[in-house]
């Protein structure tokens, strides 16, 4: 009978301790990473306009994807593009750039976002100029 209540106690005791390690990674997971871009459309003659798809879970002024920016390989910026507001409730969120000019000789560039906290970090996409991603 000892062995039953020992056991119980601590089943119980443990219990505890795995609740509260599952609430903290449910509530680590409900607060704001680095902003990902999902998608990358473009259109190109002598110009290009990108349609760039940001997914951020945006808190508020405080915490919010604050741009994107299209860059060379080698990670030379070749425009930026100023996201003016927290995008709280749509998520994710498209918006366009137009009138960027690719440097003569880059085939391929990389998309990449920010927010106010993180700085960069989060997923980028890279794109061959003159076609979407599938």
């Amino acid at each position: 009978m000892m062995n039953i209540n020992f056991s119980v106690t601590f089943y119980k005791s443990h219990m505890n301790h795995i609740i509260g390690y599952c609430l903290f990674l449910l509530s680590a997971a409900a607060v704001a990473n680095e902003a990902d871009v999902v998608d990358v459309k473009i259109q190109c003659d002598d110009e290009c306009t990108f349609y760039v798809t940001v997914m951020h879970r945006d808190e508020g002024w405080d915490h919010y994807a604050n741009r994107w920016e299209v860059l060379t390989p080698d990670g030379a910026v070749i425009a930026t593009r100023i996201l003016a507001h927290p995008h709280v409730s749509e998520q994710p969120f498209t918006r366009s750039l137009s009138h960027i000019k690719i440097p003569a000789g880059v085939k391929k560039v990389v998309v990449r976002a920010y927010d106010s906290v993180h700085g960069d970090g989060g997923k980028t996409v890279e794109v061959e100029i003159g076609k979407n991603p599938d």
